[in-house]
């Protein structure tokens, strides 16, 4: 027996589609940026990052796929087409042979530090310029309840599939 859909209320509605204006704009303003300035989009600055955020500056691909939040043959794409312009490499994992790492190179750490003034200039001139210190902290509450919520619905899916990350 289908159920009635908890629709919206109006100020739910007001907030998610803010939420999906800005999102979108946001994302669009980033990429720009970091095109002009970099020649990077905004997922691979974000790939870069994520490489040179941890020891030894190397993830394995299923650990970057899941930070990502991508599935593994678009991270394979993207790591392909990286690697072919220098700033990635790929070898074995030492630890266990089935693995690859992504391993961030000297060349790309150099393009990730020229490329990190100007996206933190974009993001702090986009959002938090924009925001007062109360804002900002409730922001970071918020993201922090519904990242938590959706990783709670993640846990509790049995599809395995279902997950992009886990997705081949």
């Amino acid at each position: 027996m289908p159920t009635t859909p908890r629709w919206l209320d109006t100020e739910e509605q007001r907030a998610w589609l803010a939420y999906v204006e800005f999102s979108t704009h946001l994302s669009d303003h980033l990429n720009r940026q970091l095109r002009r300035d970099a020649g990077l989009t905004h997922a691979d600055y974000t790939l870069l990052a994520h490489l040179s955020s941890v020891p030894d500056e190397a993830l394995t691909m299923s650990e970057l796929a899941e930070r990502l939040k991508i599935t593994r043959s678009r991270l394979t794409h993207a790591v392909t087409r990286l690697q072919q312009a220098g700033h990635v490499d790929r070898r074995d994992d030492p630890v266990n042979r089935r693995n690859q790492l992504a391993v961030l190179t000297d060349q790309g750490r150099e393009l990730l530090e020229r490329a990190a003034p100007g996206h933190v200039d974009a993001v702090r001139r986009a959002v938090f310029d924009a925001l007062t210190a109360e804002q900002v902290r409730g922001f970071a509450e918020i993201g922090e309840a519904i990242n938590a919520a959706l990783r709670r619905v993640d846990a509790g899916d049995d599809d395995v599939e279902a997950l992009p990350w886990r997705r081949r």
